[in-house]
């Protein structure tokens, strides 16, 4: 996918990160800010390579439609990734961001590897047949983010308890985001929605947004919100654990992505008749929650 080039200074892979993260997530964005400097710029670091490689697998651009057919990706992201830990500068943004940030944390590989198995699962048309299977898959594609993320703002690789807190976190994360995109994943040809769910609801994962069938869709949400909002609560266990910056930043991005999940919940039968989004008077309502969780933890 890459060839060796000038290695990009540290500086300028900062300001094109944020760049990227203030395009591809207004939401993880606004609660990056609050981060101290370091923990701020390597979270924009790394998650430069997360949206990459979710841009590619998904043939978007910053989330969004638009960028190349998606198929046949993973094998390419895993091996400029490997090129990467084993000490190369590729000389573009996603990958010299994960090798800076690499440089600079001990985090394990293995959360690496673990999350682009997250893009082969979608790459290979899985799809989650119970609730083990669907926590597995938001693992791969947010809990073990999660765990980067936590090790690039200074938990130690070994500290486990947090890490599975982190992981949690991220988890929680993808299940409001799923709730959320059940219309645009049916679009792309996706459920995140577990099968034997689907059959006690009666209802078929190609076929959604019948409106005959929206009641029966929002109780099934219903319960991803749920689900979505305990591994929330066993993330917080975590916070208090953090620097006070990093608790700030963590329980306002927990309030925002919660939220969305909650709206969506709120919304009934017309949650999916328009993207569900948090506006920035909430974001920031949020935020002041969050400062006054921080000061108390």
């Amino acid at each position: 996918m890459s060839g060796t080039a000038a290695p990009m200074p540290r500086e300028a892979l900062v300001a094109a990160a944020g760049e990227t993260i203030r395009h591809g997530s207004k939401s993880f964005h606004a609660a990056s800010r609050l981060f101290d400097r370091q923990a701020r710029e390597r979270a924009w670091l790394l998650y430069s390579w997360c949206r990459h490689c979710d841009d590619v697998c998904d043939g978007q651009t910053l989330g969004r439609p638009g960028g190349g057919g998606p198929g046949g990706c993973i094998d390419a992201l895993e091996e400029d990734t490997r090129r990467v830990l084993a000490g190369e500068r590729l000389g573009n943004l996603p990958f010299d961001g994960l090798a800076q940030v690499m440089a600079e944390c001990p985090i394990p590989h293995r959360f690496v590897f673990d999350h682009l198995e997250g893009f082969a699962l979608d790459e290979a048309g899985w799809r989650p047949r119970n609730e083990g299977d669907l926590i597995k898959y938001c693992y791969h594609v947010a809990g073990a983010v999660g765990c980067m993320m936590a090790v690039a703002m200074g938990v130690p690789s070994e500290e486990e308890e947090t890490l599975r807190r982190a992981s949690d976190l991220g988890i929680a994360f993808q299940l409001s985001n799923i709730a959320r995109d059940v219309r645009e994943d049916q679009e792309a040809g996706r459920c995140y929605l577990p099968t034997e769910w689907l059959a006690d609801a009666d209802l078929d994962g190609a076929d959604l947004m019948r409106a005959e069938r929206r009641e029966a869709l929002v109780r099934l949400v219903a319960r991803l919100v749920a689900l979505a909002e305990r591994y929330e609560q066993s993330a917080l266990a975590g916070v208090k654990r953090l620097p006070f910056r990093s608790r700030w930043a963590i329980l306002a991005a927990a309030g925002i992505y919660g939220g969305i999940g909650r709206k969506v919940a709120a919304l009934g039968p017309g949650a999916w008749d328009q993207r569900v989004v948090i506006r920035r008077r909430e974001k920031l309502l949020t935020i002041a929650g969050a400062l006054r969780g921080a000061l108390a933890a």
